[in-house]
């Protein structure tokens, strides 16, 4: 039996499980089939008809959807959003004035069996370059998937590119339109998933009856994801547009919501726990768009226990467009429940409480002797149900809401104490989808915990007391003695001082060395215990590099009555004071936005910095706040020095697992405090203490020592290259490398075919070199001997060359990929240079432009040093570079490009057959390569001095007045905006074939002028 089978032989399979299985019908190979569409208007047509509209229905309703899907002034995700619209909620059409507004349904949502499921594979779509979707997925004749298959030795990632490449207006948006899943997969690595715009890194793993393992993850999951009803279940109920991103849900999120969706049905109330950082806010969303929807007398309440979250919940559901009332206070939500509208609100819940209570219990039963009147059925969505929502003021909203159903959302384990108030309060587990499972589906990231001790001794103790006792000689014994308590000794106060000093000089210099930091695209949060110790903290910052940089945000707010009564006219600060000015100074030039507090301007600013530009916001000092609810992916580390337990404690760490990139691979956590236990190499947040009644996965929290994990990743990364490398011919030198990576540069296509080799060379590279890194200097520690060590760094060492000989030897010179991007920070770093280091005017030169500007012999020297005396491997370098070169700007003069390609082969061909010495064929290489990145012949006639005018005239051959009278023709005739415009196209074709007068030679040369940005 073959293994590794071609792309051809899964395609062929899947077509058939999709017609012999899933009962699409098969539309056929579309390859060659003219005006392929996202809107097959005859299917669609059909459809309608059979449903019963009548023609001037059809009519309205086909131009209103071609109008909304390729409004040309919108982007993609806008118009995708305006088709989304009337897929779901009808097409309105008017046939006749006077009549009423009527709705045309493209899809039949409530009997998927009633609509017209199809694939055809081989959809060749018109654009600016041609591409080939392998399959389309049609309902009804409207494409609602796309499905990029490739071979099993070829990443899914690959799949996943080609489809977002598909997405950009130079190729074929105009087709995505109307798409809602994007499918890459291969027999080795399964299925991901995604939507349009949905980056690489976030495509998404399915995963349901897991022990099934009879098929192809393939095929097991387009089984799963497209069997009819639950395609169009996905697509209804199941989509969101948040903010600029279109979304699909997260397995867990999906069986969430139908377990939430079954106790809803059954007026049963329940908790669901989904883990920090899994998307909790997406399923409140989903699920209360579906019960708004499903029962017209539902009424949802979303109750949060703080003003942050009480504010991100309004922003997420805006953002979902679904409008929501934020109330005032608990009379205010109940005022509001006692009218039919509006149906979706949100309340803080101590706005509920009343302080002036005596008796909890009489102040309960009057409540449920009276209860408020609401107006439909109510559903309460409790956030963070495990805090204060699980004790007195809950049972205050239970009373005044006796007939409401609760769901408890948490993304914390509960703990045995709590889960009695917090299921009786609620009932019982909805779902559940704890840390452990989380990290498992990579939907958020493993924490590395290290424990630091800051050395707190001072040296003379008997001296800090004597200048105590000297500067509080004026006070009786009394009076010391209540000083005493209160600040403590002396020594405390200045070996805090100290102290602080040296946590600020550690969290310095791990942004010096910690590659994520150092790359800028990381930043860290600082955990202090008290807003004078954050206010304090901050004023160390400001005197280091990070001045500007870093900010405190805290729940303090400066009002002159707080140091009103602090002036003691010792010219020394209190507390109070030094919060006071600390944040006068730093609001000082704010300008507060409309309906904000200076504070809250400033707050929004650090925070929106921090989030999205992490170079520009290194570090935000706290002490609550933004320790729940806040989420920032470029936050990889978290230094506590606060003492901290349960929630609190779990919640602030999970302040750093959010995914972020290639380069992000742990949430770091840092400890000042020594808030951890150490058992068995990891350490367990919670023990003994948790709740297990949920069942399923351990909700034990598991945070991995440093220098352990850092071993098992840096064992990993060598191992993983070496399997990388071994089919590598011996004697595995630079030439069997290049062949490996790069193959034969005779074959124009080699260099496409062996991308993935190269793109897992590259990545292995950085991973490698990011786990050395990571323990470089602690590499005994973590249990490497002396002779590890050394074989570790020429192990990396080695790979690195060879990533950096294969780089050039195919003409990827620039580090074009987003992990790349602290590579030569690492090399530097960490690996002594093996050669001498670029000269900075070529480091980010291409090869050819380096000939071009310096002659091959500098070229070689600077670029191709590394190669040394190996003729044949520097040689097949430069021929990839110029084959590269050749390949990536044919379209833009075909003839010209044809011809050095031609030139090329001839070159390469005299090289192997030995006809032509080596410095003979350096300096033909290098006219060729000059020609080729000048992209113009030397005997270009002087008056075609654009581009475009030397492409018309090599392509019309070498008619000089030809290729002049084309050029002006076209500047004359061509319309704004006519790239993909079919109309608009054609007036250019028109001005064309006046000149030439033959519709092929039309075609021919309107492809040369489409590939010139100049026109």
């Amino acid at each position: 039996m073959t293994i590794g089978k071609p792309e051809r032989a899964t395609q062929n399979r899947i077509i058939t499980l999709f017609r012999d299985e899933l009962g699409y019908r098969y539309l056929g190979d579309w390859t060659d089939r003219a005006g392929n569409s996202n809107i097959e208007e005859g299917l669609l047509t059909d459809y309608l008809a059979r449903a019963g509209y009548a023609p001037a229905q059809i009519s309205s309703a086909l131009h209103k959807l071609r109008t909304e899907g390729s409004n040309h002034s919108r982007s993609l995700y806008a118009n995708n959003h305006a088709v989304y619209q009337l897929l779901r909620y009808g097409v309105p059409v008017k046939t006749e004035a006077g009549k009423p507004t009527e709705l045309v349904f493209l899809i039949n949502w409530n009997d998927p069996s009633q609509n017209d499921f199809a694939i055809a594979e081989e959809v060749t779509l018109k654009g600016v370059a041609e591409r080939r979707p392998d399959i389309v997925l049609y309902v009804n004749g409207l494409a609602l998937g796309v499905v990029e298959l490739k071979g099993s030795r070829v990443s899914i990632a690959d799949g996943i590119r080609q489809n977002l490449s598909n997405q950009q207006r130079q190729f074929n948006a105009w087709f995505f339109s109307t798409i809602q899943f994007v499918f890459a997969g291969n027999d080795t690595e399964g299925l991901r998933y995604g939507t349009i715009g949905t980056q690489e890194k976030l495509f998404l793993t399915w995963k349901e009856n897991e022990q099934d393992n009879s098929l192809f993850k393939l095929d097991k999951y387009l089984l799963k994801l497209c069997a009819k009803e639950r395609f169009l279940e996905l697509i209804h109920d199941f989509v969101i547009f948040d903010g600029g991103v279109k979304k699909l849900p997260r397995v867990h999120q999906y069986f969430g919501i139908k377990s939430a969706q079954r106790a809803v049905r059954e007026k049963k109330g329940g908790i669901i726990w989904h883990t920090q950082g899994s998307g909790k806010s997406i399923v409140m969303v989903l699920l209360a768009k579906w019960i708004l929807e499903n029962n017209p007398n539902a009424r949802v309440t979303i109750i949060t226990d703080r003003d942050e979250l009480d504010k991100q919940i309004e922003g997420v559901f805006a953002e979902a467009g679904e409008p929501i009332k934020r109330t005032s206070s608990g009379r205010d939500l109940l005022a509001q429940l006692s009218q039919a509208t509006p149906r979706l609100l949100c309340s803080l819940i101590h706005k509920f409480g009343r302080r002036d209570i005596d008796n909890f219990q009489a102040f309960i039963k009057d409540l449920e002797a009276q209860p408020s009147a609401t107006v439909g059925e109510v559903f309460v969505f409790v956030d963070e149900c495990h805090r204060s929502q699980s004790g007195k003021l809950n049972r205050v909203m239970k009373a005044m809401m006796p007939n409401a159903v609760f769901i408890g959302f948490t993304g914390t384990p509960l703990l045995k104490k709590d889960r009695a108030t917090s299921l009786e309060v609620f009932g019982n587990y909805i779902h559940t989808y704890k840390f452990s499972e989380a990290v498992a589906d990579k939907v958020v990231l493993d924490l590395v915990y290290e424990a630091r001790d800051i050395d707190q001794r001072l040296g003379s103790t008997e001296k800090i007391d004597a200048w105590f006792d000297a500067k509080t000689r004026g006070l009786n014994d009394w009076q010391k003695d209540e000083l005493k308590k209160k600040w403590g000794t002396l020594q405390t106060i200045l070996s805090s001082r100290s102290r602080m000093d040296r946590v600020v000089s550690d969290i310095i210099f791990d942004f010096s060395t910690k590659p994520r930091l150092i790359s800028e695209r990381g930043n860290a949060i600082l955990v202090a215990s008290s807003i004078y110790e954050a206010c304090k903290y901050f004023s160390f910052f400001q005197k280091t590099p990070f001045r500007g940089k870093c900010a405190v945000v805290t729940s303090y707010d400066p009002m002159t009555r707080d140091v009103s009564l602090e002036e003691t006219g010792a010219n020394t600060d209190t507390d109070k004071q030094f919060i006071f000015n600390t944040y006068a100074d730093l609001l000082k030039d704010v300008a507060p936005k409309p309906g904000m507090s200076k504070t809250e301007t400033y707050e929004e600013w650090a925070k929106h910095l921090f989030t999205k530009e992490p170079a520009n916001m290194k570090l935000l000092v706290v002490v609550d706040k933004l320790l729940t609810g806040f989420d920032a992916p470029p936050c990889t580390y978290l230094y506590i020095d606060k003492s901290m337990q349960d929630h609190g404690l779990f919640q602030a760490i999970c302040r750093t697992n959010r995914l972020d990139g290639e380069d992000k691979d742990f949430g770091y956590i840092v400890d000042y405090k020594d808030l951890f236990k150490k058992v068995e190499n990891a350490i367990s947040v919670y023990t003994s203490e948790l709740d297990h009644s949920a069942g399923g996965a351990s909700p034990e929290v598991l945070v991995q020592d440093r220098l352990k994990k850092g071993e098992e990743r840096l064992d990993a990364a060598i191992e993983g290259l070496a399997l990388l490398c071994e089919p590598v011919e011996p004697p595995k030198g630079e030439l069997e490398y290049i062949h490996y990576f790069c193959g034969n540069t005779e074959i124009a296509s080699d260099l496409d075919e062996t991308m993935p080799q190269r793109v897992a060379l590259y990545k292995g590279t950085v991973a490698l070199l990011r786990a050395y890194a990571n323990i470089a200097d602690e590499l005994e520690q973590a249990g490497f001997s002396a002779t590890d060590v050394i074989r570790i760094k020429s192990v990396t060492e080695h790979y690195v060359n060879v990533r950096e000989i294969i780089r050039k030897a195919s003409g990827e010179t620039l580090d074009l990929k987003a992990y790349e991007a602290d590579m030569r920070h690492l090399i530097d770093t960490y690996i002594e240079a093996s050669e001498p280091r670029k000269i900075s005017p070529f480091d980010t030169m291409g090869l050819l432009e380096l000939i071009v500007r310096t002659g091959i012999g500098d070229a070689l020297a600077k670029q191709l040093g590394g190669l040394k005396g190996n003729k044949d491997a520097i040689a097949e370098t430069i021929e990839n570079n110029v084959r590269r070169k050749i390949i990536k700007d044919q379209l833009s003069d075909p003839a010209f490009y044809e011809k050095m390609s031609a030139l090329l082969d001839e070159i390469i061909a005299m090289r192997k057959a030995k006809a032509i010495e080596y410095e003979a064929y350096l300096k033909r290489i290098a006219e060729i390569a000059t020609k080729v990145e000048a992209g113009v012949a030397p005997e270009t006639p002087p008056t075609l001095d654009t581009p475009g005018k030397r492409a018309l005239w090599s392509n019309l051959a070498e008619n000089q007045d030809l290729a002049l009278k084309i050029d002006a023709k076209v500047r004359e005739v061509r319309p704004n905006g006519w790239r993909d415009v079919f109309p608009k196209e054609q007036i250019i074709k028109q001005g064309l074939y006046e000149i030439l007068g033959d519709a092929g030679e039309v075609e021919r040369v309107f492809g040369v002028i489409k590939a010139q940005g100049e026109y």
